[in-house]
């Protein structure tokens, strides 16, 4: 699966972000249909194309990736997202929520892949598959608490369940 970086001409790719950018990564419940998410990029290039903290624009860049997570990301060097501004990505999320029928913001779901697809359980759920051997420390998993862009571009958001915190799960 390709990742796509549908941001404007006028915005930073996610690319063009230093590694010291703050990051945000959002899984969807379900994949988005093409034009779910062709809607999805132009209301997230113009949520950013206005997203400001004390005034201040933020230089920031999203991509859409795997059909299922919306990367944020935000160069705080010129200006700093702050707790406003954070509430207003929230906000933006939580609408994008409400328009599609998914869940972006939900309680921590472990996200792991199944052979080409990707699904997420419940903590419970993922150390039961574990117990199982329908899930092993080999299973590729998505660390979605990564906050510096730099982490994603190491490898430290799609890794091995036994190289992140997703090992304690596993028997």
């Amino acid at each position: 699966m390709a990742s796509s970086d549908r941001g404007t001409a006028s915005r930073p790719s996610v690319g063009d972000l230093p590694d010291d950018a703050r990051l945000w990564i959002f899984g969807a419940s379900r994949p988005l249909a093409a034009e779910e998410a062709s809607r999805l990029d132009g209301e997230t290039a113009r949520f950013l194309e206005g997203w400001a903290a004390h005034g201040e624009e933020l230089a920031a860049a999203f991509e859409w990736r795997y059909d299922r997570f919306l990367i944020i990301a935000v160069d705080e060097r010129r200006a700093a997202a702050s707790g406003c501004s954070i509430d207003a990505l929230m906000g933006h999320v939580r609408q994008l929520e409400s328009e599609f029928g998914v869940d972006l913001v939900s309680g921590s779901p472990v996200w792991y892949r199944d052979g080409e697809e990707i699904r997420f359980a419940s903590r419970r759920e993922f150390r039961e598959l574990a117990t199982s051997g329908d899930v092993s420390g080999r299973t590729v998993v998505f660390d979605l608490t990564v906050g510096r862009l730099g982490e994603l571009r190491a490898g430290r958001w799609e890794l091995p369940a036994n190289s992140s915190w997703h090992g304690q799960l596993l028997p």
